[in-house]
């Protein structure tokens, strides 16, 4: 890759306003290395910080780099970094915990309380020519995966999580609610997990023929004001049985009630998104039946796993991406998102 004297970066200032500014080049610190950006995806939350300035509890406060599903090239080791070397290509995990807490020390370094989050602010992204990240966190990829599939390796993370929480195993008979890039990556972890029958639902048509290229045996389109029982049914009646697990991927009140009444007693429902405000949930109609609900949060130690994935070739989760944009065209690209133009699943910026 070509080296660049200059260091652009796609900044957030305030809410509706991003600015492609020279940022100094940063020099990695002990453990540490100095990457040149390829590929970077856009999340739901980068277009979230855009639109209203805060994504759940994390509020923009200062001007911050967007961007944290990245991959690139490692251009310069810090002191003591021993597992890669210059020229790596590299996919990027987006967590720096302090690695001192006890949730650390167990091994959840997702819940770690002094956790640097790329993209969260106020820590800046990835979404520049440079960038510079902890090289414990960065992930060396094998010659068969490319670099956007590096950067989609963060989004099926979440997916993988929200499986693995749900111990979906084989056989399992699971219902996704929302086809958007983590109900479609979630829906890959399940059916590579050995899950049966998976069905999903969207209100978009659009997504739910996608998502049957992604392996969903059953897709249901549904309304905002559809009536929850009668969305039950039809699951039911489509899937012969009722979900062993539930994964909700939209965080909303309605899905969130779907789920809960749908799964069978028993069974798991997991919670993947949430859209940052109050719920009312009658929890009788699943507490009850023992459905066993769980939360997730980001991802934590599931990198290798996801990566394998996408480097046994068994899914081709580059079709995920239907925009392509350069850094430089970050506003355009939002904009993209924010209108839904083109129907965009998952859009891709590149940074050389």
């Amino acid at each position: 890759m070509e080296s660049q004297a200059e260091n652009l970066a796609a900044v957030l200032h305030i809410k509706d306003i991003i600015r492609i500014e020279k940022r100094p080049i940063p020099e990695p610190g002990e453990n540490e290395v100095q990457i040149r950006m390829s590929c970077v995806g856009i999340c739901g939350s980068d277009v979230h910080y855009v639109q209203y300035g805060y994504t759940g509890r994390s509020v923009v406060k200062k001007p911050m780099v967007l961007g944290h599903e990245g991959a690139g090239i490692i251009t310069k080791l810090g002191p003591g970094v021993k597992n890669l070397k210059i020229g790596d290509r590299v996919a990027i995990e987006p967590n720096s915990p302090c690695r001192k807490c006890n949730y650390c020390k167990l091994g959840r370094y997702n819940l770690c309380t002094d956790v640097s989050y790329c993209g969260a602010p106020p820590h800046d992204g990835s979404l520049s020519y440079y960038y510079k990240h902890p090289a414990d966190f960065c992930f060396k990829l094998p010659d068969n995966v490319s670099m956007e599939e590096g950067a989609l390796i963060q989004p099926l993370s979440v997916g993988v999580q929200a499986c693995f929480k749900a111990e979906v195993t084989l056989g399992s008979v699971v219902l996704i609610t929302g086809a958007g890039p983590i109900g479609l990556v979630t829906l890959v972890a399940a059916k590579a997990m050995g899950a049966s029958k998976v069905i999903i639902t969207d209100i978009i048509a659009h997504r739910l023929q996608v998502a049957k290229t992604f392996g969903a045996d059953f897709t249901l389109q549904v309304s905002q004001n559809d009536i929850v029982e009668q969305q039950v049914e039809k699951i039911h009646s489509m899937l012969n049985e009722a979900p062993d697990i539930s994964i909700d991927c939209c965080g909303l009140e309605e899905t969130v009630k779907l789920c809960l009444q749908a799964t069978r007693s028993g069974g798991k429902l997991v919670v993947v998104g949430l859209a940052g405000r109050e719920m009312t949930l009658e929890l009788g109609k699943g507490i009850f039946r023992e459905v066993d609900v769980r939360g997730v949060f980001r991802f934590c130690n599931v990198y290798p796993a996801s990566l394998s994935l996408i480097a046994s070739q068994k899914v081709d989760l580059k079709s995920l991406i239907t925009h392509n944009f350069h850094l430089k065209d970050t506003e355009k690209a939002i904009q993209t998102a924010i209108s839904k133009e083109g129907n965009p699943i998952k859009i891709m910026l590149h940074c050389n």
